[in-house]
This record gives C-alpha cells, sequence and structure tokens, in this order.
C-alpha cells in the first residue's frame, strides 16, 4: 500500500480574502485586522496574482529612509548601494495605494505539489505566505507557514505516540 505525501491543497486555505491594487491601504489594514491575517494576495479583475501585501510591506511605511551611501569623483557620482532600493522604499513609505505598497509579481505554487517542497520555498526565499495558483494562474488558494505547522501537527502526534 502506497503512502501518498502530503500536497499544498491538503493544507492550503481555499479562496482566501484577497485585495485589488487600486484598494486604499487603510482597506488593507482592515482586513489585515479583521480576519487576523498578516498578508493577502492582491489580484486583477480576472483574478490573476499580481502581488502580496503583508505587515511586513505597511511597517516599511514607518521605518527611517537612509539615501544610498555615495561619494563624487571627477564630477560622477559612485553610489556604494542600490539607488532602487531607495527609491522602492520611498513609494512604499509614501504610497497611498496598494500598488504603491505591495511586493509585485509573487512567488506562487500549485495545489499538488508536495508540502516539502513549498516548505523549502518558503524557507529559501523567506517568505510566510505561498498564493496556490490553478493551471491558469488564477489564485485558488493560499498556504501559509502556520499551515505548514498544522501539517506537521499528525506526524509529531504519532511519532509520540510510538515512544
Amino acid at each position: 500500500m502506497a503512502v501518498s505525501l502530503p500536497v499544498v491543497k491538503d493544507f492550503m486555505t481555499p479562496n482566501p480574502i484577497t485585495i485589488f491594487p487600486t484598494d486604499s491601504l487603510e482597506t488593507v489594514i482592515k482586513l489585515l485586522e479583521e480576519h487576523r491575517i498578516s498578508g493577502l494576495p492582491v489580484v486583477d479583475g480576472v483574478n490573476h496574482v499580481v502581488g502580496i501585501i503583508s505587515e511586513g510591506d505597511l511597517l516599511v511605511r514607518e521605518s527611517p529612509m537612509q539615501p544610498p551611501l555615495y561619494m563624487t569623483l571627477l564630477g560622477s557620482v559612485i553610489y556604494f548601494e542600490s539607488p532602487r532600493q531607495f527609491h522602492q522604499h520611498m513609494q512604499k513609505a509614501l504610497g497611498m495605494l496598494v500598488q504603491d505598497v505591495m511586493t509585485p509579481q509573487p512567488i506562487t505554487t500549485q495545489p499538488e505539489t508536495p508540502l516539502t517542497t513549498a516548505a523549502n520555498l518558503m524557507l529559501a526565499k523567506k517568505i510566510n505566505r505561498l498564493p496556490v495558483v490553478d493551471d491558469d494562474q488564477c489564485l485558488i488558494g493560499i498556504i501559509t507557514r502556520h499551515d505548514l505547522v498544522r501539517a506537521l501537527k499528525p506526524a509529531v502526534s504519532y511519532e509520540s505516540m510510538a515512544d
């Protein structure tokens, strides 16, 4: 009798709460508080995932902005850090809409992906959630680190019974 490995669809939250790029940050904060969640997939009009917005994205707004270090040499500016990162930070700090603050083009997964693959991806990329998309790239669910911990429960219970 073959034992099948758990896959993403076994532990994902189907039909997650979503938000549109043109929604206000006030709406995001309200949804995060109401539903006691830490992030939302951002979708377009046909339910394709275009971004992720999380508490971390909102907290960037409160952190101090430090321009990139640079020096001038013979009239040229030489940056020691990326000015692009500073511009992104400034855009997030001043933005009023989801599209200004979200992380665009998030990493996604599919429902048949093994749970271990999703877990390794989250660890490697240092992300807390993965939108789950179907073959047409439409959002059908979300899997979070909390879901992965929940997936460990049966294995931990079984191991403690064996001792």
